[in-house]
């Protein structure tokens, strides 16, 4: 078991402090330690970077004297964690109270067995050096707990957006929530929205800056991440964020990118949306615009139509009546004369039944073209219900 504490111990450093200027515990701690000595209070914490333990001379010092030293090794050593023991004289007396109030780990004397006296220093050394473990470890899992609840914060943050991209009805609007939500990972963006009607650059401020939007423009078809320096280009289909101050730790700079890749991929997919809505704003102006020139060459179809059936009756109505008056010079007998005059006669009736059937057939595409008309005009997108009756009446 001792073997094993000195294999642990020789390679730790301890200070020895003295004002008389010599120590008798150097040459017994450097079977063990790596020992160094000093006889200014001011150089305890400078001697060594890995100090494992101070061990302070007192043995021909004065009580007073030894409380004192005690609070000042302590006080010079309080932000190292390094333990502080006294050696003092077996027949000084101490006030052990008091000396461990001021923070010291343990005390010698010199009537101690030398291997004794080792073992005493070795544990206060191991208790140390579990006590920094267990302050690591704790560390470690505080830093956990910060990270989980980071990464929390920062999903919560994405759902959020994902939510009210979908408001957006707007690139600007858009570009200016997908920079709202990136002020959550402390960054300073440009972005670049390219949709089928226009492309859009943009600074948290609203405006654009012409060297930003040209390496955006060069640099989207170059992969999803272009790394330079701390600044990264992410690019997701229509869309591309330069971040100007990715931060220096990789661990870091890889969450941040992890984070905002679903933000590009939500803004893409709404400008998607956007675009297809401008589609069909676009056809449905081309149907109006279809629509009222239909109406009109309808109109004038219309008017031609019925100036062409007025003639065809006049040209009807004239001719029996010319017949008519020419029966009497023809020497037909009354049977012909009222065989003739039926021909003529129901002529006349389907002519006038023929234009009847076209003026209802003209009223029934009025109201068609009137209906369409309403339709398109209306700002509420048609039901599955409206464009059946319409194919019903087609």
């Amino acid at each position: 078991m001792q073997e094993g504490k000195e294999s642990v111990a020789t390679n730790h450093s301890a200070v020895v402090f003295s004002a008389a200027g010599n120590s008798s515990l150097s040459e017994l701690l450097s079977q063990q330690f790596n020992v160094f000595f000093c006889s200014s209070m001011d150089e305890i914490d400078s001697v060594a970077d890995d100090t494992a333990v101070v061990l302070v001379d007192a043995v021909a010092s004065e009580t007073d004297t030894i409380q004192e030293l005690c609070k000042q090794a302590v006080s010079q050593l309080a932000d190292d964690d390094v333990p502080v023991l006294i050696y003092t004289s077996s027949k000084t007396s101490l006030n052990t109270l008091s000396i461990f109030d001021a923070g010291v780990a343990d005390i010698l004397d010199d009537s101690m067995d030398p291997e004794d006296l080792l073992a005493r220093v070795s544990k206060s050394v191991f208790h140390t050096i579990a006590n920094r473990q267990l302050k690591s470890r704790l560390q470690q899992a505080n830093e956990m707990a910060f990270s989980a609840m980071s990464d929390t914060s920062d999903l919560g943050v994405n759902i959020q957006f994902l939510i009210h991209c979908h408001e957006c009805d707007n690139l600007d609007e858009l570009g200016m929530l997908l920079f709202r939500t990136l002020t959550h990972y402390q960054l300073n963006c440009s972005l670049q929205i390219r949709s089928q009607f226009d492309t859009k650059n943009m600074e948290p401020n609203g405006l654009a800056k012409d060297l930003e939007a040209r390496l955006l423009w060069e640099l989207k078809d170059n992969g999803r991440y272009v790394d330079f320096g701390r600044r990264c280009v992410m690019n997701y289909g229509q869309l591309s964020l330069l971040v100007k101050n990715m931060p220096a730790d990789g661990k870091r700079f890889g969450t941040i990118k992890d984070n905002v890749f679903p933000l590009l991929q939500g803004a893409d997919a709404r400008v998607k949306s956007i675009d297809n809505a401008g589609l069909l704003v676009m056809e449905r102006d081309l149907m109006k615009g279809m629509s009222a020139k239909m109406q009109s060459v309808m109109h004038q179809v219309d008017e031609r139509y019925q100036v062409v059936m007025r003639q065809c009756a006049e040209l009807v109505e004239d001719m029996a009546m010319r017949v008519d008056d020419s029966i009497m010079f023809l020497d037909l007998n009354e049977q012909q004369e009222a065989t003739f005059g039926n021909i003529m006669q129901n002529g006349v009736n389907s002519i006038n039944e023929l234009f009847n059937q076209g003026v209802r057939i003209d009223e029934s595409f009025r109201k068609l073209i009137d209906y369409m008309n309403q339709m398109l005009d209306s700002e509420q997108e048609a039901s599955v219900e409206q464009l059946q009756s319409v194919l019903d009446k087609l």
